[in-house]
């Protein structure tokens, strides 16, 4: 009997506490409520086991990471992978070494073995979202890999912004772009900047759909956190977590503010159709585009 070529994902989208162990419990369940209602890849939001503590420098902080492939969270998702045959996307705050710490994704196949990790590559640095003090940038790469359910790339938040991450990752044959993601907005900002800056986001990741050929899942979280001892008016995060279809097209989208275990059906064989008909893999002109190696191109040089 051939396989199948329609995958369900599942993307959990909920709010973080202060515990981190509540947080890791409340993922599980909601890991394990997905895969009874049939997701075969389960994809978390960034670093789902803590509030989004990025809002200060504070080196206490450092103190919420753990290792990887041996830490709580891999190891308790090895379990649920291997227990219910399904794929899992885990967004950790790893600790390599001492003070050498990631913002990583653990993958997971539905054996329960560990396939392998991404370390985000571009790491942020604005108001409330203070990531290079905590985050050594990625040595990883882009990368792409053959799992049960089919081939998978993924990225990390502020990585969803470049064009560069989503089409080196899709030339490794990714038919999926997984995205676990934090952003939301600052509540001063929001009636002022919201509609635009929520736009932009979801708008740079389809146009990823659309550029690659490929499906697109981008996992957010919602809930207002405000970090204790930060103080301040927080972040409002926006949630909406969708996930787009080969040509950019909006399949599913989750609500702004409510937790919410998405059970979306893409179709893979869709990828082949949509590159040979819109054959953008097949028409770029590598020839041309050393200079994308470069910071900038001056041309009074």
């Amino acid at each position: 009997m051939p396989k199948s070529s329609i995958v369900k994902l599942g993307l959990l989208q909920h709010a973080c506490v202060a515990d981190p162990k509540a947080n890791l419990a409340k993922a599980l369940s909601l890991a394990e409520k997905a895969a009874k209602q049939g997701a075969q890849i389960i994809c978390t939001q960034e670093m789902f086991r803590s509030q989004y503590f990025c809002q200060s420098e504070d080196h206490d902080f450092f103190g919420l990471a753990e290792p990887i492939p041996n830490g709580p969270s891999t190891v308790a998702f090895q379990k649920l992978a291997k227990k219910h045959g399904v794929v899992v996307i885990a967004s950790l705050f790893e600790k390599r070494a001492s003070g050498l710490y990631h913002n990583t994704a653990v993958i997971i196949d539905a054996d329960g073995s560990v396939l392998g990790v991404y370390r985000k590559m571009h790491i942020p640095d604005d108001p409330l979202f203070y990531e290079k003090f905590y985050f050594t940038p990625g040595d990883t790469g882009f990368r792409a890999w053959d799992t049960k359910f089919g081939r998978i790339g993924v990225c990390v938040c502020w990585d969803q912004w470049y064009p560069e991450a989503a089409r080196l990752t899709a030339m490794q044959g990714a038919e999926i772009l997984f995205y676990p993601t934090a952003i939301g907005w600052h509540p001063k900002e929001k009636a002022e900047y919201g509609v635009n800056q929520h736009g932009a986001w979801e708008t740079i990741q389809r146009s990823h759909a659309v550029a690659n050929g490929c499906y697109v899942a981008a996992i957010n979280r919602v809930g207002h956190e405000i970090i204790d001892g930060v103080g301040g008016d927080g972040l409002e995060f926006w949630g909406q977590s969708f996930v787009a279809g080969t040509s950019g097209q909006i399949l599913a989208k989750a609500s702004t503010d409510k937790e919410e275990i998405m059970i979306v059906p893409v179709d893979l064989s869709k990828v082949d159709v949509t590159r040979t008909h819109w054959p953008f893999l097949r028409d770029r002109r590598i020839d041309a585009y050393s200079n994308l190696t470069k910071r900038f191109i001056d041309q009074t040089a």
